[in-house]
């Protein structure tokens, strides 16, 4: 059959998507990017944030209006909403015919061959702990970044996140099966490599991945320095970067192994979520802004030109405007190169949705709209300062805005636009004096190839 998958969410789904894709084509069916064109859509949905699950459950209703017209048309759901929601998705989408969770992926292949001899609708919402490499360890061919899994589910229980019980226990793979698919990856032309979890700096910890004989070059004795120490030893990877990380494992001896490790990017993402202790004591975020700020402060030790990118909340229950006006404060003390910002709302399940909402959906947009002009204006400061320099930029392809000029990224994850000049491809590091400077954007011309 031709399929499409339409994707919302984070890294993890897009990663997802990309390994069930790959797990259709070696079971014979064909990929299209024209929906319109696909025999079977399957939607990979978020529920991290209602305005994600409500977005994914009306693009669900309007496909299986589809089914009017072409009745042998069909209709699969994936992923968190998934697994939150089990048999009781059937309800919002009645007409669907199969709805798979977040760790029964495997068994796409033969759920699609019972809906096509006329059965189900299936739900299928096993909570299966192992990786699953069948599932999960398929790429394509050609891509110049790829998205390695190291670490599934998450156990932290933050009081407003729905992950944990999504996507299950924490379970952290074995270093051998992650070295060999970076190594596939990169042998399938990916010079970029993204170790990906809901939170990397907890592999291992749950599950002990690594021997007793194992003696770490460097000395490194924590699972995961150890994990980017093997990883940086792939050949032809030129970058390594990670994502998600937290506050809490962010030790000297993970700062040290940064600085150390060549193909690791002087960036990391490092959630704040709020720059109120209190706030962040009611989110049991397991940390507070004195932590948060130790934790910075040992990257910056060990390394120059480090970027820094965060996600906040605003509106969170209880949240005063003095709370807010200190998260102000301390996102302009850390100085983020970038930051999410994202509205509060209620998870079913999670202990704040116990709590009042007690927060206004007009004083949330106000906060949110406070946050994203003060990041703007320090991204403005932040990146002015690289007018005049010269970077390496890893080469993405024509830009998505302007299709007269090329595109791509930094070590420290920057987006660079500039002019292509003779026989430049994608995948190319390239060198490129910045010449001026937007919020999220730097521009400059090609110095060396």
């Amino acid at each position: 059959m031709k399929f499409s998958i339409r994707t919302y969410g984070c890294q993890m789904n897009e990663r997802d998507s990309e390994a069930i894709a790959a797990l259709l084509v070696q079971n014979g069916h064909e990929q299209t990017n024209v929906e319109s064109e696909a025999e079977l859509v399957i939607v990979n949905t978020c529920t991290i944030r209602e305005k994600a699950e409500s977005k994914a459950l009306g693009k669900l209703r309007n496909l299986c209006a589809r089914k009017r017209r072409e009745p042998n048309f069909i209709v699969g759901a994936v992923g968190c909403v998934v697994q939150r929601l089990e048999n009781e998705i059937l309800k919002f989408v009645p007409k669907l015919d199969f709805a798979v969770g977040t760790r029964s992926k495997a068994f796409l292949p033969e759920i699609i061959e019972v809906i096509k001899s006329g059965g189900g609708p299936i739900v299928d919402c096993a909570n299966e702990v192992e990786f699953n490499e069948k599932a999960w360890g398929e790429h394509k061919e050609g891509e110049i970044t790829a998205y390695v899994n190291i670490i599934l589910g998450c156990e932290r229980r933050c009081a407003y996140c729905i992950v944990p019980s999504v996507r299950g226990v924490e379970w952290s793979r074995e270093p051998s099966k992650i070295v060999e698919e970076v190594q596939r990856v990169v042998r399938l032309g990916a010079k970029e490599v993204t170790l990906l979890g809901q939170s990397v700096l907890q592999y291992g910890v749950r599950n002990n991945v690594w021997s007793e004989d194992y003696v770490s070059p460097r000395g490194y004795l924590e699972p995961f320095p150890r994990l980017m120490e093997v990883t940086d030893t792939v050949p032809g990877i030129e970058r390594l970067r990670f994502i998600s990380s937290h506050p809490a494992r962010c030790t000297d001896e993970f700062a040290r192994a940064m600085s150390e490790l060549p193909s690791v990017c002087e960036h990391m993402h490092l959630p704040l979520q709020s720059g109120s202790d209190e706030v962040l004591k009611r989110m049991r975020r397991g940390y507070d802004t004195q932590r948060y700020r130790e934790a910075l402060a040992s990257m910056k030790k060990y390394m120059s030109g480090f970027a820094i990118t965060t996600d906040v909340i605003v509106g969170f229950p209880g949240e005063t405007e003095e709370q807010f006006q200190e998260t102000r404060r301390f996102m302009e003390e850390m100085k983020f190169d970038n930051a999410y910002i994202f509205k509060y709302s209620t998870r079913p399940g999670t202990p704040a949705a116990e709590w009042e909402d007690d927060v206004s959906e007009d004083e949330k947009i106000r906060r949110h709209q406070i946050l994203l002009d003060d990041q703007n204006e320090r991204g403005q400061r932040i990146n002015e300062h690289l007018v005049g320099t010269s970077v390496e930029v890893l080469v993405e392809g024509v830009s998505k805005r302007n299709d007269d000029k090329w595109s791509g990224r930094t070590r420290t994850n920057k987006i660079v636009v500039f002019d292509a000049i003779g026989n430049l491809e994608i995948g190319d590091l390239v060198i490129v004096k910045i010449s001026s400077a937007m919020p999220q954007t730097i521009y400059g011309e090609i110095e060396k190839c």
